[in-house]
């Protein structure tokens, strides 16, 4: 998750020209106050507080909002969650304005935190904040999450509303971090049903998945008629992740980012996971171009970060010769059991703009 995965996503869209065929901004820094839009006002300042010379003196405080092992005290710790959150927020009332139709935010998708605590290397969930943005404008906004983790945080957030619906397709059971996204997790109350969870297994490829994410994702938008839609790109999908288990190329990965664009429905795009941090960088340079209508080369341009592409400098990334777990059978069952829950909504909420009410 560290940044320098950012710094070499940046120089490659720079040595493929595509920064001249968008608008780039320099986000500002989220303010406290943005950030307690959802996140305790307690917990917003103790990250403001804490540095690594004074955590000894916070052993408590540590625990309870669960800082430490997974979610480490830095440097300049509460910047780094200002910066990214800025870039979602910005993102977000760009769509909101109509001063742009797509948005990205590579640092941003950090969808494990919740409203009290950090989990999993996400301080500030920048996702609930840049939804709940879209929702100022947005009767219904669509969360899709293709990191190989379950996007727990945005999920938790919005269990009990029907207008986010929250879709993820990720790795489920062996004790798998974080440990949620049951197919059978579906959203309570006013929210029953707007939650889908897709659980799959080891070793999936990019036909299956992208035959599944194109089912589904084409019913959702058909029932739900989102007025803007999220998607986290988390990279830790791709096969060779340092911590992943699914085994999609760069192609198939893209293909699903391809998929959701060709629906013209405002787009907020973000990062997410990725620990391989040249294969994060070809996947969002790629998917970059995928945005702006552009196939890339596979041959990578000369740049700051060349050397870490060695030895074959290209954007292609072979896939494992691993087996793919997920059945046919399997896979099927997956896609009735999702589309029952589609049919059980039968058509999109008519919702007066009205304030969500956020899980605790």
């Amino acid at each position: 998750m560290k940044p320098h995965r950012l710094c070499m996503t940046h120089h490659l869209v720079l040595s493929y020209g595509l920064h001249k065929k968008m608008e780039i901004y320099r986000p500002h820094k989220a303010y406290p106050i943005e950030l307690a839009q959802f996140h305790s006002a307690d917990y917003v300042e103790f990250l403001h507080r804490i540095t690594p010379e004074t955590k000894d003196l916070y052993a408590s405080e540590l625990t309870r909002y669960n800082l430490g092992e997974d979610c480490p005290v830095f440097d300049n710790l509460f910047e780094f969650c200002q910066i990214y959150a800025g870039g979602t927020l910005d993102a977000a009332r760009r769509l909101n304005h109509k001063t742009s139709d797509i948005a990205i935010n590579w640092a941003g998708g950090l969808h494990h935190a919740k409203k009290c605590e950090a989990s999993g290397f996400c301080y500030i969930n920048d996702l609930v904040l840049g939804i709940l943005e879209l929702l100022k404008y947005h009767a219904r906004v669509l969360y899709i999450d293709i990191d190989v983790h379950h996007g727990d945080g945005v999920e938790e957030a919005f269990y009990f509303t029907d207008r986010v619906m929250t879709v993820s397709f990720h790795k489920y059971g062996d004790l798998f971090f974080p440990g949620t996204g049951d197919i059978k997790d579906r959203g309570e109350r006013e929210g029953k049903y707007y939650a889908i969870n897709i659980p799959l297994k080891d070793g999936i490829d990019d036909a299956s998945f992208t035959r599944l994410f194109k089912t589904i994702i084409a019913k959702v938008v058909e029932t739900y008629l989102p007025g803007a839609i999220v998607l986290q790109c988390g990279a830790d999908s791709l096969a060779r992740d340092r911590l992943g288990c699914f085994n999609l190329s760069i192609e198939g990965h893209a293909e699903c980012v391809k998929f959701v664009k060709k629906f013209n429905i405002p787009l907020l795009v973000t990062g997410g996971g990725g620990y391989t941090k040249e294969n994060v960088a070809r996947c969002w340079a790629v998917e970059t171009g995928v945005l702006l209508d552009t196939e890339l080369p596979n041959e990578i341009p000369n740049n700051d970060y060349i050397e870490y592409f060695a030895p074959d400098y290209t954007l292609k990334v072979a896939n494992l010769n691993m087996d793919n777990l997920n059945s046919k059978t399997y896979l099927s069952s997956i896609k009735v059991q999702v589309m029952e829950s589609l049919r059980s909504i039968q058509h999109a909420p008519g919702v007066q703009m009205q304030e969500v009410r956020l899980s605790l």
